[in-house]
């Protein structure tokens, strides 16, 4: 778990990644250092002690904020890159805006993904509003029926690395989109 923070507690350094390049290792208190070895001594690291599912009712605009913090704390513990925990807030902003938009209320559910092979998050925004006439149509870079970019959909789906969406007229819709982490 600290090697997953950046710290190498035996060479007292850490380093940071901010896209292609990596700022100079700094120096980590002496303190620090102690506090650190003596709270991982002789005791089991915990792998990920985020809850396997997450459930967030959207009904205003202080929903989204949430489920895109818990989404991202959610992606943090699992081990995802900073840029793959960009990846997924911003999906879990975007599905949580169209819930918001289209439909007035609805849910985002988090659940963390653990197989043998991989692990990793999936997101699945419902709502029970007006449904998707034509999903193609909707799945169209620049299509908006609310004058928006029309980015929120496609974006979401360029974002992921699974996604689907269903949908009735009259019933509402569901997205589920995965982002597998890549270790």
């Amino acid at each position: 778990m600290v090697e997953q923070l950046g710290l190498n507690l035996a060479e007292g350094r850490n380093s940071v990644r901010f896209g292609r390049r990596t700022r100079p290792p700094r120096p980590i208190a002496p303190a620090t250092l102690r506090l650190a070895r003596f709270l991982l001594r002789d005791r089991p690291v915990v792998k990920s002690m985020a809850p396997s599912q997450v459930r967030v009712p959207i009904d205003s605009d202080g929903d989204i904020i949430i489920a895109r913090q818990k989404g991202r704390a959610l992606a943090i513990e699992l081990g995802f890159s900073p840029t793959d925990v960009v990846r997924i807030a911003t999906a879990i902003s975007e599905l949580a805006r169209n819930v918001l938009s289209y439909a007035a209320s609805g849910e985002i559910r988090l659940e963390a993904l653990n197989s043998r092979n991989r692990s990793g998050l999936s997101i699945v925004a419902s709502d029970r509003g007006p449904g998707i006439a034509d999903i193609e149509q909707a799945m169209q870079d620049a299509y908006s029926t609310s004058g928006g970019m029309g980015l929120g959909l496609p974006g979401v789906r360029r974002l992921m690395d699974e996604f689907t969406i269903e949908s009735t007229v009259g019933e509402g819709t569901t997205v589920s989109a995965t982002k597998w982490c890549r270790r």
